[in-house]
């Protein structure tokens, strides 16, 4: 358990560390990622505003089919950069959350790439 804890506060700090050095705006904002064991969400945030202005999780009434796997990320990286293309957002800044830029996090930046995302 001391293990899990210790984990927790390193992405923590590795989090507030990245945070301090992005930030988005309107024309760019912030791409976040959360991954929790079952679940992935993803959220484009303008941070000068503090409005959210594009959200997509697996918990979606339809997208609860997409699993949270390597596959599942980047579909929901796909439909995240649709919603952005939607709202004409062409570029983010990508905040991995403190993950490492690895599987799940990696898949969903290639998904985003896919839907027309620069970043």
């Amino acid at each position: 358990m001391k293990k899990l804890i210790e984990g927790n506060k390193r992405r923590d700090r590795r989090r507030k560390s990245i945070r301090a050095k992005i930030s988005g705006t309107s024309e760019r904002p912030r791409l976040s990622v959360f991954k929790s064991n079952c679940h992935i969400y993803i959220q484009a945030i303008d941070d000068i505003a503090g409005k959210t202005l594009v959200a997509v999780s697996n918990l979606e009434k339809d997208l609860r089919d997409v699993k949270s796997t390597v596959e599942g990320a980047e579909k929901l990286g796909q439909i995240a950069g649709e919603r952005l293309k939607a709202i004409n957002i062409e570029a983010v800044v990508f905040d991995r959350g403190g993950y490492i830029y690895h599987g799940k996090v990696k898949a969903i930046a290639d998904g985003a790439r896919k839907a027309g995302i620069k970043f």
